[in-house]
């Protein structure tokens, strides 16, 4: 054996054999770090027992999809957890992350399956007093508090658990490195072997990840290829909601959405999270209108607010967006000044999605628009009405997707009216999609301005 040394980017990954104040490849400031790594006197080869299989030949293979106990966590994961699978759960601390991890260990517990849920950052009678609360009592959950990767790995070939729990794999490292738990080497060290163990061993397996300030997963973009699953759990721990996402899946869709209550027993799914996200709309009031996403297959009523006020900094007036992307938004300033004939330059702009949902989605055009004017008018619009629609430069609006799912969701929430795309209604000539809905096609955001004003 002998020793190589490194200076590794903690952002990153860069590796330099010298030191550099700054990061070529990201451009941050003091993150190259030594780390020294032992490798063998000589490299030895990949030898693979497989051949090459001709595509028609392949059997396809459905995957057994495993319930976790809480429907809104199933439904992220596309239907359930797969044999082999290896999820990474990211989010701020205190968010609610072990909680929703110890919940479903405890689900598999008690179906009588081995669960070893090893923490790197609590002792064992933190877990207890945490499990005590949530009312945890299976006897199948097994509990290992270490931070040694190797002798994790040999407690877990002693118990061949069912299911693997790990909180947190920044705290996890391994002896063959010299440098800390929470490294670029290390964490990319002990994601590689749980990952070759969960697949070997067909065991659905589930870490933990910390985050870094500016809210990405911390560790190397490698961990996030390495792993089949990625969520990102979020939400602000002044409220009881928490909102669980999916930025990747090999196994299901991405973009999907979950909603918990936080409680004193613990997580509970929000089995109708539109009714949440509106439900402290403020009635006959200005700035506020009411659209329909998509997350995933599932369609969300949000609640879009703008206000418009006269700026004091002049010449310099503020632009704000929370939830909403600022250049697309700036993009639609343009349009409403243009086509409209309405001026911002002495007004401060802020727009807001209520509840913390991120809308990416063209669809919310018309939306935005319609909240700027109503707040510009000081007039509100009505609270039975929803609106849909992209606009484009000039002016138009353009058809959406699934408008018909969206119309759905906002009948069964009791919302009468609907503006909508006109190309979206061309199969209909115009007529309502929905019965009891009453809805209307615009061609551009004028007609769409003279119905709802």
């Amino acid at each position: 054996m002998k020793e190589k040394t490194f200076f590794v980017c903690q952002n990153c990954g860069y590796q330099s054999l010298k030191w550099l104040g700054k990061c070529p490849q990201c451009s941050e400031w003091n993150t190259m770090l030594e780390e020294r790594i032992e490798e063998e006197e000589e490299k030895r080869g990949f030898v693979s027992a497989s051949k090459p299989i001709p595509f028609t030949e392949i059997k396809k293979e459905e995957e057994e999809r495993i319930n976790t106990g809480l429907k809104e966590f199933d439904r992220v994961l596309g239907g359930g957890t797969v044999k082999g699978s290896l999820v990474l759960i990211g989010g701020e601390p205190g968010i609610g992350k072990s909680t929703l991890l110890l919940q479903i260990g405890n689900f598999f517990a008690g179906k009588g399956k081995k669960v070893l849920y090893v923490s790197g950052e609590e002792s064992l009678s933190q877990i207890k007093m945490r499990g005590e609360r949530l009312g945890i009592k299976g006897d199948t959950l097994f509990l290992l508090s270490e931070t040694n990767l190797e002798r994790i790995l040999e407690e877990t070939e002693n118990l061949k658990p069912d299911i693997f729990i790990l909180d947190s794999i920044q705290t996890i490292f391994s002896m063959k490195f010299s440098s800390p738990p929470g490294s670029i080497s290390q964490v990319r060290e002990v994601a590689n072997q749980i990952f070759y163990y969960a697949k070997s061993n067909l065991i659905p397996s589930f870490i933990i990840g910390h985050i870094t300030k500016d809210g990405t997963l911390a560790g190397p973009k490698a961990l996030e290829h390495i792993v089949d699953v990625v969520l990102f759990f979020e939400g602000d721990r002044n409220h009881h909601y928490r909102v669980l996402r999916v930025l990747k899946n090999r196994f299901g869709p991405v973009s999907e959405l979950g909603v918990f209550e936080m409680r004193a027993e613990g997580l509970i799914p929000v089995p109708n999270p539109s009714s949440f996200f509106i439900e402290e709309k403020v009635e006959n009031e200005p700035g506020s209108v009411i659209f329909c996403t998509l997350k995933g297959s599932r369609p969300l009523l949000v609640e879009i607010q703008a206000l418009i006020s006269s700026s004091p900094f002049v010449g310099n007036p503020r632009r704000m967006t929370v939830g909403l992307d600022h250049f697309r938004t700036s993009m639609l300033l343009a349009i409403i000044e243009k086509r409209l004939g309405y001026s911002f330059s002495g007004d401060d702009i802020y727009l807001n999605v209520a509840g913390g949902l991120t809308i990416e989605e063209p669809a919310a055009d018309l939306a935005v628009i319609s909240a700027i004017i109503s707040s510009v008018k000081n007039k509100p619009l009505s609270s039975e009405t929803i609106i849909l629609g992209e606009v484009g430069l000039a002016g138009e609006i353009r058809s959406i997707i699934q408008l018909e799912t969206r119309l759905k969701e906002a009948f069964s929430l009791g919302f009468k009216k609907a503006v909508v795309p006109l190309s979206n209604l061309s199969s209909t000539k115009g007529k309502s999609i929905i019965e009891g809905v009453e809805v209307y096609g615009v061609k551009n955001i004028k007609e769409a301005i003279n119905i709802l004003f």
